[in-house]
């Protein structure tokens, strides 16, 4: 446990960002009333061995991957799947349906972008859909897609809101292979006879599991039956319920299933709680935490959209590289403060749950909760941000 003793470190007093804040900035409690988590749920040692100990039977080297993606994995330094690579890629490559239940930060995104990529090379006339629950999720996507097929004759488009629509309809022209988008966006083009979806033979829904969290039933349902009736369905979901079940069972046919879950929880982070109460004494006990040298890249975590912008704030105005992201930004700031997070430009990035959906950073060091999440799920994602591709993680939660 840490404690929470308070230290005027650097940048002077440590609460005078939160001096004349506006009413609102921080939503009253009774506002998110819910039942809290027991901070027993925050405490677990990492067990860096979990991820070891499972059995990789393959390497790239092995699957039947178009000759330039093989020399694209290899500029990238990649030749060793992870466990949903290593047993999912044979069934999504030889065409079936994949139901893929994995922890987040585990190479999903590779594993159903590969077979798209090699479909529409053996078949240019066909189309993919991506479809993701965030925008950050939706361009880190196109992102690791255009990478795999660097050299290739494949043109992905990126379809989500909060960006010009006149620019992606202007994409859509160039009839791209691969759609990747968010649902609602999707939908509206669809709608508008922009999206054309009838040459579509692999659909992919990743994080199923938070776009139905967020409430897209009726945007998945109604994209799912645009689509022919012939095609591949990758679905991959960090979570198993009720309602990912439901989504499998209506859409997918006799889907492989597989899980490479390793645990209620991330395996690979040490999981602790700060004792602090009330705003004043949580930012200078996360100043003092962030002062130190081993929080070299800092996730933190706030309720509200204006509660995280303010914990930026004070942090800017007291010395640290520090930026936000969260729902009132624009889709080009978002993606602005991402990239300069990814770049070391900034060391820390404040953010909301659906905001920080998306992020896949592989050098996080620490992700701190100043505001407990709702839900163990929501702990679970938002820790998941930390302790990627075999690297250990910390994950830190303010508790009262």
């Amino acid at each position: 446990m840490y404690n929470s003793r308070s230290s005027s470190g650097r940048g002077g007093s440590r609460q005078g960002g939160f001096r004349g804040r506006r009413p609102g900035g921080f939503a009253p409690r009774n506002r998110f009333a819910s039942k809290a988590l027991n901070p027993k749920l925050f405490v677990c040692p990492a067990n860096m061995q979990a991820e070891k100990d499972v059995e990789i039977k393959h390497a790239f080297s092995d699957f039947d991957l178009h000759p330039q993606v093989h020399e694209n994995l290899k500029e990238k330094g990649i030749s060793t799947p992870t466990p949903i690579q290593d047993q999912a890629l044979e069934h999504a490559l030889g065409g079936l349906d994949v139901m893929g239940l994995a922890d987040t930060g585990t190479g999903k995104t590779l594993t159903f972008s590969l077979p798209i990529i090699n479909k529409i090379m053996a078949n240019p006339n066909q189309n993919a859909l991506i479809v993701a629950p965030t925008r950050e999720l939706a361009v880190q996507i196109r992102d690791e897609i255009r990478s795999l097929a660097n050299k290739l004759p494949i043109y992905s488009c990126i379809l989500i809101g909060g960006s010009d629509i006149r620019r992606q309809l202007s994409e859509l022209h160039r009839r791209p292979h691969i759609f990747i988008g968010t649902p609602g966006r999707l939908r509206d083009l669809y709608n508008r006879g922009a999206l054309r979806l009838e040459n579509t033979k692999t659909v992919v829904l990743d994080e199923v599991d938070r776009m139905l969290d967020m409430g897209f039933v009726k945007e998945i349902t109604e994209l799912m039956s645009f689509l022919p009736k012939e095609k591949q369905t990758l679905l991959f979901s960090a979570t198993l319920d009720a309602k990912v079940e439901g989504i499998a069972m209506r859409f997918m046919n006799n889907p492989i299933k597989i899980s490479v879950k390793t645990g209620a929880s991330s395996q690979n982070v040490e999981q602790n709680v700060v004792r602090a109460s009330g705003k004043g004494q949580k930012m200078n006990v996360l100043q003092d935490l962030l002062s130190k040298k081993e929080f070299a890249k800092v996730l933190v975590f706030g309720r509200t959209k204006f509660g995280v912008e303010e914990i930026s704030i004070s942090l800017q105005k007291n010395g640290f590289s520090a930026d936000a992201i969260h729902g009132d930004k624009r889709q080009s700031q978002r993606e602005a403060v991402l990239k300069k997070f990814k770049a070391n430009q900034i060391s820390i990035l404040c953010a909301t749950d659906v905001a920080a959906r998306g992020i896949d950073v592989k050098d996080i060091t620490h992700v701190i909760n100043f505001d407990q999440p709702a839900t163990y799920e929501d702990y679970i994602h938002r820790i998941g941000r930390t302790g990627r591709a075999g690297k250990s993680g910390v994950a830190l939660t303010f508790v009262d």
